[in-house]
């Protein structure tokens, strides 16, 4: 199934539905603003499911026969309670009031984690590497910086939340951002040294996962109760936030189907948020199958500047200089890895190889 992706259909996957998933999650929170634990069910939920039909005998028994050994299940159970560690992490650092721009901008920093845990494991990277990384954060940083400043949000720690509170939402994104580099170190090692799929990674991160859900049923069935409390989607002015939504004079916009208008807004998020999220990490584990951990949060910084972007458009706002600068700062440095990585490593190595068949 693999072979059907493209490096263009794998971008499209990552950048179409990450960044579909990015404005879910906003509604949902503006709605239900610690809805975490239900938005983060639902995903692993969704994501087990479509990706159990790979699985199955005779979906695998057509791979192509492999010298390496299958994964240990307890190599799964490892990367799953990882991967559950640093999802119920990210989700929870919104209830300390840690608003979804902040939030972005704190996860910019994984491609320096992701490095670094690479370099402890042995892992080395050349100059123009290690550089393009650093540009690229400042970059993600500064239109990140720029852009919440446009939309008149505060990121002065006195704006939505406390002192203690920022410092504890702080230092729950940070320990999620050093668990995400570790795991995207340690599935690369599984992929190099396994028989494995993307599929199968999708799968068992999220299936053992799971029953690590149980001892939060109640709380569950609380965020699902408060997400059915919202207004149905046919009433609300779910779209009155989007100017380029917003109807001309003496004009009238379709009437919402009457099926949707009975469900209330919060669960069509809920789901859109999932299906969006399904898209996104089957584009991500895709990638990863193919290319190194710091390549992988390369391409996801990018894509987190294109949310940014995006957002700046749907929402009507204009773009500044430094928006701009911190663009180019972010595909500037993001083409400069690709050329690192993908030609001048490449040939250097061709030539020292080719140097070493050279009669002495």
């Amino acid at each position: 199934m693999s072979e059907l992706f493209g490096p263009l259909s794998i971008i499209a996957l990552i950048f179409g539905g990450c960044c579909s998933n990015v404005f879910a999650l906003e509604k949902l929170l503006k709605q239900v603003s610690d809805s975490g634990l239900i938005i983060t069910f639902l995903q692993f939920v969704l994501a087990a499911g479509f990706s159990w039909p790979s699985q199955l005998p005779s979906a695998t028994n057509s791979s192509k026969p492999s010298t390496k050994p299958p994964v240990p299940l307890w190599r799964w159970f490892v990367i799953s309670a990882i991967f559950y560690a640093v999802n119920m992490l990210n989700n929870w650092a919104f209830a300390f009031n840690i608003s979804v721009p902040v939030h972005i901008i704190l996860r910019s920093f994984g491609s320096v984690w992701t490095m670094l845990a690479g370099y402890i494991r042995g892992k080395r990277y050349t100059a123009m590497q290690i550089f393009s990384v650093a540009l690229l954060t400042a970059g993600v940083l500064f239109s990140a910086w720029a852009d919440a400043e446009s939309k008149g949000k505060d990121l002065s720690a006195h704006s939505e939340s406390s002192m203690p509170d920022l410092i504890a939402g702080l230092t729950i994104i940070l320990i999620a951002q050093i668990l995400g580099a570790y795991m995207g170190v340690y599935v690369q090692d599984t992929y190099s040294a396994y028989t494995t799929t993307w599929q199968a990674n999708l799968f068992w991160s999220h299936l053992l996962a799971l029953p690590m859900f149980i001892p939060l049923g109640s709380e569950l069935k609380r965020q699902y109760t408060a997400l059915g409390n919202t207004a149905p989607f046919g009433s609300s002015t779910s779209f009155d936030r989007f100017p380029i939504f917003q109807k001309p004079e003496n004009t009238s916009l379709p009437q919402t189907p009457e099926f949707l208008s009975r469900i209330p807004s919060g669960h069509l998020y809920l789901a859109l948020n999932a299906l969006t999220q399904l898209v996104c990490i089957s584009g991500v584990n895709l990638l990863s199958s193919r290319s190194s951990a710091v390549t992988v949060t390369i391409v996801l910084n990018v894509r987190k500047l294109v949310s940014f972007l995006a957002s700046t458009w749907l929402f009507g706002h204009s773009i500044s200089g430094r928006m701009a600068i911190g663009a180019a700062l972010v595909f500037g440095s993001g083409g400069l890895y690709g050329w690192e990585t993908s030609w001048r490593i490449p040939k250097r190595r061709q030539r020292e190889e080719e140097s070493k068949k050279k009669p002495q």
